[in-house]
This record gives C-alpha cells, structure tokens and sequence, in this order.
C-alpha cells in the first residue's frame, strides 16, 4: 500500500509551548495576497495561456532543485529531459516521470520535498505518494487536472491569490508579449530588467547583444556613452511596461566606478574581441555603480544577489547550455564592495537597494549592519540554497538583533517553478510565525507585536520597498 499524502497541518511550526502561539502568527497570514517580485516564471505562460504541456514539464526539468539531486545521485541529464544545445530529444515525458518518481526518497529533508508535497496534495489533489508503483497512475491523474480550464496559468494567479508578479527580462527582450498581456491583466504581471547579459563584456556573443541593444533603443552603440544611453533607453521602456525593479546576477558584489576614458577603452575593445577577464570584472563592477546611477534617476528598484560561479561542470555547459543547475555558491564579499556605492547612495532619497546573498556568514558580519545604518539598503529573503527552513531561521537569528524587523524586503520568492510559489510562501509565513511565537513566549515580543511583524514580513515590507 502506498503511503497516504497528507502534509500536517502544524509543519515547520515549533514543538512545544510556542506551537499553539506560533499557529495563530500564522492563521494571522496565511491568507495574505502574494508579492512576487523576484521571479523567474516565464512570461509566455501568462501571454499564451496555454494548458500546461504535462508532468514532466511541469515540475521536473524546469527545476533545477529538483534535476541536480537526481543527477547528484547519477540519474543522467538525458533521462531527466534537460533541453541539449543540439536540440535533440532525450526522454519522453513519462520516462522523466518515472524516474522522478523512483527516486522520490531522495528529498526527503529537503525543502523541496516540502515544496512539492504542498504542490501535489493543495495544488493538484493528489493523495498518493510518488514512487516507483504508482508513477503512472500520477501522471494520469495530473495530465486530467491540467486538462481543467481551472488549470491554466492565469486561472492560478487567482487560486494563489498572486496580487502581483514580475518576471525577469533581458534588456534585450522587446517586451512584446508583455504588451500583448497588458489589455488583458493590467499591472498584474510585470517585467523585471536584467541588463547581466549586456555588462559583462567577456560573454559568447556579447557584440550581437550589443547591436540588438541598440536597435531596440534606436541608439548607436559603436560608442560607451551611446551604449550608456541606449540602456536608459530600454529601462525607460521597462518602467512605461509596469517595472518595478532591476535584477543584476554577478559573481561579485563590486560596485566600483572606472573613469570615462578607461570605461569607453574597455568598451570599445570589447566591441573588436580584445577584452581580458580583469578587464571584464572592472567593467562588470563599473556598470553596477552605473545601474545605481540610473535607478537613482528612475527609481527601479535595485536588486543585487552575488556570489554564484555559474555552470561549474563545462561537460554540462557545453553539452545543454547555461542554467542547468550546475552553478556553485562562493564566499562573498559586500562591505568594502558596496562601498562607493552606498557612499554616494546610501543615503539618497527615493533610491533602493536590496541584497540577496547565498553566503550565510555574511549575514551578522556584513549584511545585516548595512541595512542597519543604510536607509537605502533592504535584506531580501533567503535565496536559492537558503530558502528552507533551517536556512531561513538561521537568517532570522543572525540579523535581526542588528537589522530589526523593517530593513527586511519581505518575502517575494525566486523561483521559475509557478506551482511552488503558493507553497514557498507559505513555508516562509509558517518560519516566522515560529521564530515569532518563541520570542512571545520568552516574553521578548507581544504576541499583537508578533502578528503585525508577521504579516509586515509576509505582505506590507514587500509592498513597501517595491511599491511605494
């Protein structure tokens, strides 16, 4: 007999006395409409809304938490259907199923264990188990629900009860498809700008980028400042689409500004293919200052998470390209990075600055006493590899002493993955409800206090930094 699937109703809640405390931060918040304004779902759900392909589609290639375990413990990328650069099929949706399936046992203590359970048993109805035995019988019962007009991706936003979500888009992309929406979901889908492919000069490809960059805008490009004006261009265009933040990846939190002449000699080069990676890595730095400058002016909203050496495995890389999950955290640094940033920044008027990081000893270190001083800066939500329940307690522990609870962006999650967005919002509620409910009951926070910190950080806090 396969084991029922009932997700407790007290899970990630406290044990003992602040359990009871903690349901009721929780019932506090749990209805709460969800921001999510630091996504990755792919707009085309919403601009064609199209039933979802199938189970395999849905919810295993596309999350990278869930391929790289399977991988980890030696499933292949071609069973698991990971897109090759050569555009050959390598598994056939139920094959990926399967082997899904069969190795179900392998997120046990994983947050996406407790994400996928949420999906499955609040999301799609299911009340089995996957495993070995009952793949198919799964897979039948999902490809019926996402048969169901109530399954569609714009149907969802009101099931979850999405108030507002972004999506992150290159500044390359000509925001067509989100034109196209716009008449239909107004200012309830919204483009994130991402200029990374743009500022780092050492990419494939990264001239062609350039030239599109330009047509777009209508600039010429052949020149830094002409450069410089087409990307005020395209972050103009993002603002007129409902933008309300940027989004910058580096590897490095460096914010450092080059002069004119040493910009424009990278650049140029860098147009010709003579460019090296320190002058990469400068210029990188450099264009950070400079989208500060331009967010100041603007005012989108300046995201910055750091730290992650992309595509680790050049065997992966090579084989099925960027974005396969292959990508390792590195210790990172932001006090001294940040700095000439936050001193021309820091304090300035209508600008606003949130960090994300995967490096946890930063956060009493260096995160947390900038936000703690910086009007500008917010803390964001546990990312990545630290969205689970440990780690975000620990995120809790180590910076609120010295941030508080309001120089926190809220949650927003950062997932591609629709169907797990209910479900992270959740676990994060039900996280601070319980870190909450142990400071009631060491007499250290009012439990009315605990309620309105709850649904600051589950609601107001985002609603605050992005949309005030």
């Amino acid at each position: 007999m396969s084991k029922a699937l009932q997700p407790h109703p007290d899970r990630a809640l406290p044990a003992g006395p602040a359990r009871d405390v903690a349901r009721r931060i929780h019932a506090a918040t749990k209805d709460l409409p969800l921001l999510c304004l630091h996504g990755h779902v792919d707009i085309g759900l919403f601009a064609s809304d199209a039933p979802f392909g199938n189970p395999a589609e849905l919810l295993v290639v596309p999350d990278h938490y869930v391929t790289r375990m399977l991988v980890s413990q030696g499933v292949a990328p071609d069973a698991l259907g990971l897109p090759r650069r050569d555009g050959r099929r390598t598994a056939e949706p139920r094959e990926i199923w399967r082997a899904f399936c069969a190795n179900w046992h392998l997120f046990l203590g994983t947050p996406s264990r407790y994400w996928l359970e949420h999906e499955f048993a609040e999301v799609l109805g299911l009340t089995t188990h996957p495993s070995a035995e009952t793949a198919d019988e799964l897979y039948d019962q999902i490809m019926a629900r996402l048969a169901e007009p109530e399954f569609r991706p714009r149907a969802l936003l009101d099931r979850f009860n999405i108030e507002l979500i972004s999506t992150t888009d290159a500044a390359t992309d000509d925001l067509a498809q989100h034109a196209a929406l716009a008449a239909d979901l107004p200012g309830r889908v919204v483009p994130t700008f991402r200029p990374d492919a743009v500022v780092h000069v050492d990419r494939d490809g990264w001239p062609g980028l350039i030239e599109q960059l330009g047509a777009l805008a209508d600039v010429d490009t052949s020149t830094y400042d002409g450069y410089l004006e087409a990307l005020r261009h395209r972050r103009q265009a993002f603002v007129a689409a409902g933008a309300r933040a940027t989004d910058h990846g580096h590897l490095s939190a460096a914010a450092v500004p080059l002069t004119d002449a040493e910009a424009s000699r990278i650049y140029t080069g860098a147009l010709k293919g003579d460019v090296t990676a320190a002058d990469a890595a400068a210029f990188a730095g450099h264009m950070l200052y400079q989208s500060a400058v331009m967010s100041a002016e603007d005012g989108l909203v300046m995201q910055l998470h750091p730290g992650v050496l992309r595509d680790h495995d050049p065997a992966i890389f090579a084989t099925y390209g960027p974005d396969q999950g292959h990508d390792i955290p590195v210790a990172t640094e932001f006090t001294r990075s940040l700095r000439p940033l936050l001193e021309r920044f820091g304090h300035a008027e209508g600008f606003r600055l949130v960090l994300f990081t995967v490096d946890e000893t930063v956060y009493s270190r260096e995160l947390a006493p900038l936000a703690g001083v910086y009007p500008a800066v917010r803390l964001g939500a546990p990312w990545w590899f630290l969205d689970s329940p440990d780690g975000m307690r620990r995120f809790r522990e180590l910076v609120t002493e010295t941030a508080g609870f309001y120089n926190m962006s809220g949650f927003v999650d950062d997932t591609r993955a629709y169907l797990s967005i209910p479900a992270r919002h959740d676990l994060a509620r039900r996280i601070d409800a319980g870190y909450l409910a142990n400071l009631v009951v060491q007499h250290r926070l009012d439990e009315d206090n605990a309620v309105e910190v709850a649904r600051a950080l589950a609601y107001d806090l985002a609603k605050d930094t992005y949309l005030s």
